[in-house]
């Protein structure tokens, strides 16, 4: 890379936990980073679930080298303990951290297209050599386009959920019924989303944290006068084994472990009913305009009013598509990285911690961060991404022993063993779900979570 290249700033893309931290990482490393968001503010993807509260505390949200960033203006960090809301974590934290990186973050920009200057995704010549040029897309319509000496793309998955379909495709009529249709967990004090479950009869398809705290909310619903009559039909792809809900009081993160105790409740107690091994095939409508799911087995169920789906998110790779990654073929995550969390080998939920050599690709000097790095696999955790953007900053610094030593201890999820995505229910059933099945009662009353970090 030239002389002329290094002196280019590393362009970022998103200004939620990761990015933001890549770009404080930087700037501590004394390289210029500029961070690109399509949103009007930081955090705009968590501020779509402002109200759900995560199951990682402060402590865990925070990122070191933005801590650091923010103490010289009178930051005062939250207390280490308590749980934020995606808002708390917006507002009070991220929102002040691209404060104080100022015109290093800039707003309403949506990135369109990356690749290098003058090299298609097929020219090899010089092409390492080449800075990158990155599209961007103004909120007013205007075109820019910016030059950089690497790209981390930090921009998550959020705006990319994926569908009711067992196939990884939409299911038959799933695009025809999208006005009974949500994709996100429903924030139940907004009087307009409470009023369209109360009283109704909710299908929630997903089997993750996500679902869980559906779950739990809609159980909560179901308790209160204007709720009555709430009730909630579980889908589940595979079984129920001790491990479905999580690890329980064995959880490092104690709120996660709660999260899933908290579904069991509201299954245990009848707020929802659980049917297992449903493939979801089609939605068709009744004669009443109510939804009913079919299953790949032929499976009818009974008539809901809504469907909440909730199996996951995917990266958006369009805007990358002139690059050269090193993509797993199943999980859309780096090659070196997809073995350590491909849940169709285990379970555990729980990933060694890793940076730039598991993260790198054939493009040199481009990285994908943060919830995008982890492609459709589920159970990313804040301070992973924060542990990824670390050893990315000193590897561009040129310290490659700081971006080889691992600086996290990530917490075990107390689940173990039961691998794969396409159990039989039966089996499911059987084995007990590995090393640590889930308490039978909620024992703490940690709050609920989006599952994110």
């Amino acid at each position: 890379m030239s002389e002329t290249t290094t002196e280019l700033p590393v362009v970022v893309i998103g200004a939620g936990p990761a990015g933001l931290a890549a770009a404080a990482h930087l700037l501590d490393r004394g390289i210029t980073p500029l961070v690109l968001e399509a949103g009007p503010l930081a955090g705009a993807a968590v501020r779509e679930w402002a109200h759900v509260r995560l199951f990682s505390r402060w402590g865990e949200l925070v990122d070191p080298a933005a801590e650091k960033l923010l103490a010289p203006t009178g930051w005062v960090k939250p207390a280490e303990d308590t749980y934020p809301t995606g808002g708390d974590w917006a507002e009070r934290y991220l929102q002040p951290l691209a404060d104080v990186l100022g015109e290093r973050v800039r707003f309403g920009a949506r990135v369109t297209g990356v690749s290098r200057t003058g090299r298609d995704r097929i020219v090899d010549a010089d092409r390492d050599t080449q800075p990158f040029v990155v599209h961007i897309e103004h909120t007013n319509g205007r075109e820019e386009r910016v030059f950089a000496r690497a790209v981390i793309d930090a921009s998550g998955t959020w705006s990319t959920p994926s569908p009711a379909g067992a196939s990884g495709l939409a299911a038959l009529g799933e695009k025809a019924a999208a006005d009974r249709i949500a994709y996100r967990v429903p924030d139940l004090k907004d009087p307009a989303v409470r009023a369209r479950y109360a009283g109704k009869r909710t299908a929630v398809i997903g089997s993750g944290a996500s679902a869980f705290t559906a779950l739990a909310y809609l159980a909560d619903l179901a308790k209160t006068d204007d709720g009555a009559g709430t009730k909630a039909l579980w889908i589940l792809r595979r079984g129920i084994s001790g491990s479905t809900f999580g690890g329980g009081d064995a959880d490092q993160l104690p709120a996660r472990g709660a999260l899933g105790l908290a579904a069991k409740t509201a299954v245990d107690a009848g707020y929802a009913d659980a049917v297992t091994g449903f493939r979801t095939d089609a939605i068709e409508r009744d004669a009443d305009g109510r939804l009913v799911l079919v299953g790949e087995d032929g499976r009818r169920l009974d008539a809901v009013d809504e469907v909440i789906v909730l199996t996951g998110f995917r990266p958006d790779l369009t805007f990358l598509d002139e690059l050269r990654l090193g993509l797993d073929e199943r999980l859309q995550a780096p090659v070196a990285l997809a073995p350590l969390i491909d849940p169709n080998q285990h379970s555990c939920g729980t990933v060694y911690p890793h940076g730039v050599n598991e993260l790198s690709h054939p493009e040199k000097d481009v990285y994908l961060v943060g919830m995008k790095s982890y492609g459709r696999a589920p159970t990313f955790l804040a301070m992973t991404g924060y542990e990824q953007v670390r050893s990315i900053a000193a590897h561009l610094a040129g310290d490659q022993e700081a971006a080889e030593r691992v600086e996290l201890t990530l917490p075990e999820t107390g689940v173990c063993g039961g691998a794969g995505l396409f159990d039989e229910p039966a089996a499911a059933e059987e084995t007990g779900g590995g090393c640590c099945a889930a308490p039978a009662t909620l024992t703490i009353g940690a709050p609920a979570s989006s599952g994110g970090c």
